[in-house]
């Protein structure tokens, strides 16, 4: 199971992509500067693609943003077209092959396309592609070669993206690169998130709206369901796709994914999180002395249930900042050894005290335990746990690291079985209820996949398919 040293769910990557009509920026700065502040949405690889006289010139190697651009490679791909990725490899090997954006062409047509997401049949998708070269492993490629397949019957590209979609079941986002045109699609279901902003003379799609800040761009509206936004010289135009099913935005990029300054369909991630926090003090009233968050996304819920309850908030860790978010180690050992570099415990402000330890989510427990035991050791007197998302109960098939749902704690243990697992004195969960009612507060007509919670899955009949792999390689 790829979880990393924090022990939580994994998005799979973020997507950006501009273009400039002055001719004055070079798009690949713009990319470098969005995609750093997408970083959090995959660690792994990272990838940049420009269009520069008529050709398609790209780098994408292992490794984050920081890691694999420099000042010589961004000059060496200029450009007023370009897009890029940031990976965390939950579908296909973690290598550069698989790095993206994908480059995907004939003698005739060429595209660059970055994607979000996961795939369910995409076995039966590349029976269709049989006459083409695959590359990676991935699903992403697949993706592009089925657009290109229909552009080869003389289809426009926006309609050849119809017709793809008309064929793929799953979740995506997708930022794609012609010559003179920067696309973004995002799935009949809306599971990802995507959205458009405007810089002087020069357009953006991005993952999240973070990305926009970063460079200054004026966020203009988030791609619906089943939408296909078209940018070039003419200006933006839009084609969707007929949808009859409810918006399944994943619910999680509001507990964890999404960054904190970040606006996803109307609604604010902060302030999404605040309201989970508020609604859970509302749940669970305990007697205790100081409510400590776990960082980073663990606070906004911490402070605003503090503020609700009335107990105090208090600091309850020093976070190593540098240390970088790699792989977690082979060994139990190594695991803890981990959790305590990265996080380390304020005796000064937990001796003697009741806590409320506010969580984001729990997926396996190691780290949660090693974190308990850590305040107790430091001289906290009780730990009651709360954590701000349902028990994960089902594996995710949408574009998220999890595995099999044995691998889940919430999958085949009690409540009180947890608590006595991870030492603490009591623990509560957020309800799905209570949840859907904290994030609809800023919009109440967004619907939202849960099917980690409740196994309510869309696409059943492809999701039991993915299941029954998992179980034969598990």
């Amino acid at each position: 199971m790829n979880l990393e040293i924090d022990d939580k769910l994994k998005e799979e990557c973020g997507v950006f992509g501009a273009i400039d009509f002055s001719k004055e920026l070079n798009c690949s700065e713009l990319t470098y500067y969005g995609l750093y502040s997408l970083q959090h949405r995959g660690q792994q690889s990272c990838g940049i693609a420009v269009h520069l006289q008529d050709k398609i010139k790209y780098h994408k190697e292992l490794g984050t943003v920081s890691e694999v651009f420099n000042e010589d490679l961004l000059n060496d791909l200029k450009g007023n077209l370009s897009i890029g990725h940031v990976r965390y490899a939950t579908n296909g090997q973690n290598s550069s092959i698989n790095a993206q954006p994908f480059i995907i062409a004939n003698e005739e047509k060429k595209l660059a396309i970055a994607h979000n997401g996961h795939i369910l049949n995409t076995n039966a998708l590349k029976s269709q592609l049989t006459k083409y070269k695959l590359n990676s492993s991935i699903d992403s490629e697949v993706l592009g070669y089925l657009i290109l397949k229909e552009q080869e019957k003389g289809i426009s590209i926006e309609n050849s993206i119809l017709n793809m979609m008309d064929n793929v079941k799953g979740a995506y986002s997708l930022i794609i690169m012609t010559k003179d045109k920067l696309i973004g699609v995002r799935d009949p279901l809306g599971m990802r998130p995507l959205c458009i902003g405007k810089l002087n003379n020069s357009y953006i799609i991005a993952s999240e709206s973070c990305a926009l800040d970063s460079i200054g761009a004026e966020f203009i509206r988030d791609v619906e369901q089943g939408e296909v936004v078209t940018i070039d010289k003419e200006g933006i135009r839009s084609i969707k796709k007929q949808v009859k099913e409810q918006k399944k935005l994943c619910v999680f990029e509001f507990i964890y994914f999404a960054r904190e300054d970040s606006k996803i369909d109307g609604i604010s991630v902060y302030k999404a999180r605040e309201a989970i926090g508020r609604e859970l003090a509302k749940l669970y009233n305990i007697d205790a002395d100081l409510v400590v968050g776990v960082p980073d996304s663990g606070i906004p819920a911490a402070l605003s249930y503090a503020k609700e309850s009335g107990v105090p908030y208090g600091q309850g860790f020093v976070k190593n900042k540098y240390i970088g978010r790699t792989f977690i180690q082979s060994t139990q050992s190594e695991r803890i050894m981990s959790v305590k570099i990265k996080l380390n415990p304020i005796e000064e402000n937990i001796k003697g005290k009741r806590l409320i330890l506010i969580d984001d989510s729990l997926v396996r427990g190691t780290t949660l335990k090693c974190i308990v035991k850590q305040l107790k050791g430091a001289g906290a007197k009780e730990v009651h746990v709360i954590i701000a998302a349902p028990p994960i109960k089902f594996s995710c098939f949408y574009g998220v690291a999890t595995s099999n749902n044995k691998e889940l704690i919430a999958y085949n243990k009690s409540i009180d079985d947890i608590k006595k697992y991870i030492s603490a004195d009591s623990l509560n969960f957020m309800s799905i209820e209570n949840l859907l009612k904290s994030v609809r507060k800023q919009n109440n007509k967004c619907e939202f996949c849960t099917a980690c919670f409740n196994g309510d899955y869309p696409y059943l009949k492809e999701v039991q398919i993915n299941l029954a792999k998992k179980l034969s390689n598990f």
